[in-house]
């Protein structure tokens, strides 16, 4: 077999044995070492060349029908004059070749005409700012590792641009409690290998851990890998510090686990994506490091299989189970046609990357050798391998990590994130199939069973508006009838604001609106994102 596996023969049958990986200069952990920023593989630079950027239609012509700009004031000289007094000269971009990775996504979907971008390095910085831009009625848009896939992280119109990218500091780590306190600027691999030398990790990872930052993690409430094992970004942020609309530094910090005084503030930021306020500062409780991790790439005929191994997985592997991903043949052959990867077992109709992690290897080996050798014994799994190093965690993670990549390699993607029954998880992408018909160069989908979140993606040569009417509004109607949610992790940005109305009630979209006009009666934080364009903020 690939990678070196050994056979293990138990009870007359061929088995791969699982061998533990030990501990590697990132104890274990898969890990992408580059000297750039790192999005699903794929290196990020905010060096964009006008040619580059300019093939991107602008938000506000494309989505023309949706969204109209607000009565907010336009950036005058002035403004720029009092941005340089207060920040300097050096941390006010206004020079359009530096402006242009500020104002396009990574996906290049959405594209904005923001004329100035703030860097401010502390909060109270960002309060000055904020004051500022509240009084004058310049709309703001927070901006992080713009990393988001729903268009939530850059300007539709031109709106100021407050980047936090220069407040990455560490402040405090209690390696009694494993509470991290940081700014929101720093990024998530960065703090993992801060953390990694303590003998901790962060409780969150994700593709795009290279480039996105903490701050944005938690504005958008970020899943990722490790959610099945650790749980949400709402049971792991302690506290938080958040500049409100007017200016107003509101200290919600807090490193205790259990905190029972009144109304728990800071899950209205959590998610919130920026639109209420901004995230200076956060305190978050982090699990001490595996000491084994197990990595495993299986194959199986038929989503039943899917199920079943899923199933048995949280039965036999239980407390060690970190992370159960699912691949299906068309997200496979994407991304190792696309992008060369090997894949390292016979092609089958569906893929499951499955890890563990515990204090015990022989105990772990032991689990997953028998929960393995099960699963084989009844011809559940077609064929696997394992990682006996930290190179092999590397290639197989890449297969999985690197599909967003590989994607738009095809051209123009269509990215939807979904929490669905795992039951229909294929039944949605034959559906999707059925009702694009030749109109789509491919249709996949690929997630985390463990957290019943599928990202389905279709792609196109180029934007098509005839694909992008027979996707939207069809597929947030599928998911509705399934009573899922539109959004399970990337949030609701721009891209699916007007169709929230799908997973959440009319009443409960109204309290939304509520606590908005509450927090930010002018409505200059990350405007038309999150909430329906309806909404029409108090001037």
């Amino acid at each position: 077999m690939s990678f070196g596996s050994k056979l293990l023969t138990r009870r007359g049958i061929a088995l791969l044995q699982f061998s533990s990986v030990g501990k590697t200069p990132c104890g274990g952990f898969r890990t992408f070492t580059t000297s750039k920023a790192n999005v699903c593989g794929l290196n990020i630079s905010r060096n964009y060349s006008s040619t580059s950027t300019v093939d991107v239609e602008l938000t506000s012509v494309r989505y023309k029908d949706h969204v109209q700009r607000g009565n907010f004031a336009a950036l005058q000289p002035d403004d720029v004059s009092f941005f340089r007094e207060k920040l300097g000269k050096h941390r006010v971009i206004t020079d359009q070749s530096d402006l242009d990775g500020y104002n396009v996504d990574w996906l290049r979907i959405v594209r904005g005409s923001g004329k100035i971008v703030l860097k401010p390095k502390t909060t109270e910085e960002i309060s000055i700012i904020l004051k500022y831009c509240n009084d004058r009625n310049l709309a703001v848009c927070p901006q992080a590792g713009n990393t988001s896939l729903v268009g939530g992280s850059v300007p539709v119109y031109d709106e100021v641009i407050l980047s936090t990218s220069l407040m990455d500091a560490v402040i405090n780590f209690d390696e009694w409690s494993g509470v991290l306190v940081c700014e929101p600027g720093c990024i998530l691999e960065k703090l993992n290998d801060y953390l990694l030398d303590r003998d901790f990790i962060m409780p969150l990872d994700l593709g795009a851990k290279g480039s996105c930052q903490i701050g944005g993690n938690v504005s958008t409430n970020a899943g990722g890998l490790r959610l099945l094992r650790y749980g949400s970004l709402h049971s792991t942020v302690l506290g938080c510090e958040v500049v409100l609309a007017d200016g107003t530094v509101l200290d919600l910090m807090s490193t205790m686990k259990k905190d029972n005084t009144g109304y728990d503030l800071k899950h209205l930021f959590i998610g919130a994506e920026g639109t209420l306020g901004i995230v200076t500062k956060l305190a978050i409780q982090c699990p001490a490091k595996p000491n084994a991790i197990n990595l495993a790439l299986l194959g199986m005929d038929g989503f039943d299989k899917v199920l079943t191994t899923f199933k048995r997985a949280k039965r036999d592997l239980g407390e060690i189970l970190s992370s159960c991903e699912y691949i299906d043949t068309a997200s496979m052959e994407c991304v190792t046609g696309n992008l060369n990867l090997k894949l390292p077992i016979s092609q089958s109709q569906f893929y499951m990357v499955i890890e563990t992690s515990g204090s015990l290897g022989e105990h772990d080996e032991e689990k997953l050798n028998n929960f393995l050798e099960d699963i084989m014994e009844e011809k559940i799994v077609s064929d696997g391998t394992i990682a006996s190093g930290s190179t092999q965690i590397k290639d197989i993670w890449a297969l999985r990590e690197r599909i967003a990549e590989a994607l738009l390699k095809d051209g123009y993607c269509y990215k939807y994130d979904l929490s669905i029954p795992l039951t229909v998880f294929d039944e949605l992408v034959q559906d999707m199939r059925t009702q694009l018909g030749i109109g789509a160069k491919r249709v996949c989908g690929y997630g985390h069973l463990g957290d019943s979140n599928i990202h389905l993606n279709i792609t196109s040569e180029t934007f098509d508006k005839s694909v992008h009417n027979k996707i939207e509004p069809f597929v947030y109607e599928w998911v509705a009838k399934h009573n899922g949610s539109i959004s399970a992790e990337h949030g609701v940005g721009f891209k699916k604001r007007d169709y929230l109305h799908y997973s959440k009630p009319n009443e409960a979209i109204g309290i939304m609106r509520d606590i908005k006009k509450l927090l930010d009666p002018k409505g200059i934080l990350n405007p038309y994102k999150v909430l329906p364009s309806n909404f029409s903020p108090k001037i």
